[in-house]
């Protein structure tokens, strides 16, 4: 039987990878963040670039963002479907130049991206992804129990509990004993 690694051995796998994935997202062209519902790109551009020398396209399933007659900063088919309608761009004036601000309003409001676009040379582990704090009350009846149940269930593992189902299912085995006496249950195993 294999051990959990110690929560020390997993903090310091967890800065690792944070570390990594931090590396390699500021190779990328452009800097991109994510709230559930929607994702943000911001490209730096020259102090002296105008809106007309900006090509940008976004459909519902493709991005693509660069200077007329360059190469893109970005091009290709994105993750996740996004509201193409809804989404938006502009040139906006920084300290440090101008930066292209690319807003992508997703089409599934309850899904982390790994990456922008599928051919994205590097892509974030979105189970560690940990989102701002948001109210239960903001969800809707049947998300929230969602919520609950999958924050319950997380809770049991951290403690080696068992989860919902698991806690289900071990329910049903004992009125199925009780139920039975006859049979032995000794060997009985839960998977």
């Amino acid at each position: 039987m294999s051990s959990s690694p110690s929560p020390e051995d997993r903090a310091q796998k967890d800065k690792e990878l944070k570390a990594r994935e931090a590396e390699e997202q500021a190779r990328l062209p452009y800097k991109w963040t994510q709230q559930i519902g929607d994702l943000d790109l911001t490209i730096p551009v020259a102090g002296n670039i105008k809106g007309r020398d900006i090509q940008v396209v976004l459909t519902k399933t493709k991005i693509k963002v660069a200077l007329k007659g360059q190469e893109p900063f970005i091009d290709g088919e994105l993750t996740h479907p996004i509201h193409a309608d809804e989404s938006t761009w502009t040139l906006e004036t920084v300290p440090s130049g101008k930066e292209i601000s690319i807003h992508l309003d997703k089409t599934n409001k309850m899904e982390w991206w790994d990456a922008v676009v599928r051919n994205a040379p590097y892509k974030i582990d979105t189970s560690k992804i940990t989102p701002e704090n948001s109210k239960l009350g903001d969800l809707d009846g049947e998300t929230r129990g969602m919520v609950e149940k999958m924050m319950y269930d997380q809770r049991q593992k951290e403690m080696g509990k068992p989860t919902s189902e698991e806690e289900k299912k071990m329910e049903m085995l004992r009125k199925f004993q009780q139920q039975h006496p006859e049979m032995d249950f000794s060997g009985a195993k839960m998977g």
